[in-house]
């Protein structure tokens, strides 16, 4: 099922993008893990959030930024500087990264960019297999 592309998502809330971002994200992970193997729903769910947590998100980030097109960049810093509640739990500045990720999984998705948001995917779930922990 092909998302509609909408015109100019970069001008869309940061937060709006993030919802769907993280919406994005999540189902990749999610078959992604599926595919490797993994069928026990206990097991799906904890190797889900080792992936999906802001921490593991922003540590991608941070490896994507210097790749990253002006235009993502500038998704990127909106998502960043998005200003919204964040948990309790977990450091402000790594939320923020998350978001961004987030917002730029969004913007990739809306924008119909989809061989680059599957080729930067693919490199999330590779960077965070061979750095356990990030």
């Amino acid at each position: 099922m092909e998302a509609e592309v909408i015109e100019r998502p970069e001008l869309l809330p940061p937060l709006t993008l993030a919802y769907v971002g993280d919406a994005v994200y999540e189902l990749y992970v999610r078959q992604h893990l599926l595919v490797s193997g993994k069928i026990r729903v206990k097991g799906l769910h904890e190797a889900a959030v080792s992936y999906v947590r802001a921490g593991a998100q922003a540590a991608i980030l941070r490896e994507f930024l210097p790749g990253l097109s002006e235009l993502e960049q500038e998704v990127v810093r909106r998502g960043r500087n998005a200003k919204g509640q964040n948990p309790r739990r977990i450091d402000p500045a790594e939320y923020a990264m998350a978001t961004a990720f987030e917002a730029l999984v969004g913007y990739l998705h809306l924008a119909g960019h989809h061989q680059r948001l599957g080729a930067l995917l693919a490199e999330a779930v590779h960077l965070l297999e061979r750095s356990p922990g990030v």
